[in-house]
Parts: C-alpha cells; structure tokens; sequence
C-alpha cells in the first residue's frame, strides 16, 4: 500500500479526529475562514465521525475591539483580551454552526490541568461526555487563568495533548502554509515533504515560521514537535493549511503525513 493510499485509508476510516487551527487562520482579515472550516468539520461530523476542534485566536480576535495594534507583551493585557476575544471567537463559530443545528461546546484548558491526575480525567469525562451528546467540543488554552510558567506555549502542543487524551484516530494541524517543506517555503528550492515515516528525524530540513507574524505563537518546529508527540502515542497526524481542510478531511492526497508508531 502506498503511503498515498495508507492517508486516504486512515483519514476515511477514523472515527475521532482532532483539528487544531492557528490564530492567523481564524481571526483579522482570515476571520472568513470560519465558516468554509465549519462546513468541512460539519461534512465530517455528518458521516458519523466524533469531531474535536482545537482553536486559537482569543487574544487575536480581541484586538481590534480593544483598539490594539498587535498582540499585547504584558501577561495582564493578554489575560484581559483572552477574556474578550473567547466570546468574539465562540460567538463567530456557534453563528456559523448555527447553519447546521450544531451546538458547539467550549472547553477551557490550562497545562495544569492535563498535568493533575484528577483535573485531566474530569477534562477526559467532560470531553466524552460532550462527544457522547453529539456535541462539538471547541478547545482552548485557558489564558485568562494560565501563566507564562505553567502555559502550553502554543495548541499544536495543547491539540497533541488532546488526541493523546481522548485517544483520537488522527490529528490535523492547520496553517497557513499547506504543507512541511525542506526550508522555508518562500526561499529557493524548498520542496514540500508529503509522508514523514515514524522513525524520521527530519534531520535535513531547514525550519521557518508558520503563520502569519505577530498573531500565532507556534511554527513549524511546533507543530513538527506536536506532530511527533501525537505519532508516538499512535495517533497520525496530517499538517496542511486550513484553505485545503475540506480535502484533507475527505481524505485526498494533500499536506504532510506523519505516520503513528506501529503497533
């Protein structure tokens, strides 16, 4: 079997799957992105598949309401806009689910939380529960209540937590950039890798940023370094951009593979 065909056979099959989607994606001029995503979630959840939506953007969607210019440095100004924008962002996905009848539910997550035995398995019960209910869990860190010390850093890492979690089938990592490339996709000669083989260190590629500066806090290296986490707990991971959702979940050929670890 392909690896080609191994994507399509994993994506089709899985009957949990975890989307992560970054700030840059969702929020400021892409904040039109929503609804195309919704409608790729909505097509999946529909035949029948468990959908958990990891997705970014508070701080970000907060900031034109609170006439600031980029994401804010303090820790205060950023646990005010979280509180803000959280709202904006619930608001903007439920009226797109809304199309639909689907009721989205949100759930907050702090590192802590995944770290304490007893709060980790009450976000495991709340989440199945939700899932159970036919309900579309929407994650998020808490950084209303999170510190620098005890944050996630970014959710490629929070959404590889999830999958691990609630045992998903597959994690896809959403960008802006459609795929892992052997260096920065804007320079010269960068070529994108389609299929990552679990025992792959990527020793040859050359890192850059993905996402748009000055909104996201993640990269290429994060999402590389959550894509590996998840592999190794058995779940594969597809990265690719959030334009190309809708064919990724359909199982086409598009993005790059991280194989799981073989059982």
């Amino acid at each position: 079997m392909t690896p080609q065909s191994q994507q399509h056979d994993a994506v089709l099959t899985a009957k949990r799957i975890v989307v992560k989607v970054g700030s840059s994606s969702v929020s400021g001029a892409n904040t039109g992105q929503i609804e195309p995503l919704v409608d790729a979630l909505v097509a999946t959840y529909q035949r029948g598949v468990e959908v958990v939506l990891v997705s970014s953007g508070a701080i970000a969607s907060a900031m034109s309401s609170l006439n600031l210019d980029g994401r804010p440095q303090d820790l205060a100004t950023q646990q005010a806009a979280a509180a803000v924008g959280q709202n904006i962002l619930m608001w903007r996905y439920q009226t797109s689910l809304d199309r639909y009848g689907i009721l989205a539910g949100q759930v907050l997550l702090t590192a802590g939380d995944l770290e304490n035995p007893t709060h980790r398995s009450n976000a495991q019960r709340a989440m199945e529960r939700l899932l159970d209910l036919r309900i579309l869990p929407i994650v998020n860190e808490n950084d209303t209540v999170a510190t620098q010390e005890i944050r996630f850093g970014d959710n490629d890492r929070l959404a590889s937590l999830v999958s691990e979690l609630i045992g998903a089938d597959l994690l896809v990592l959403l960008s802006d950039i459609d795929a892992l490339y052997t260096r920065p996709p804007s320079e010269p000669g960068a070529r994108p890798i389609r299929h990552v083989p679990f025992d792959d260190d990527l020793s040859g590629v050359e890192l850059g940023d993905i996402g748009a500066a000055g909104v996201g806090t993640g990269g290429a290296g994060t999402k590389i370094a959550a894509a590996k986490h998840a592999a190794a707990a058995g779940t594969p991971v597809l990265l690719t951009s959030t334009a190309n959702v809708a064919r990724a979940l359909a199982g086409d050929d598009t993005g790059t593979w991280f194989a799981a670890k073989p059982v």
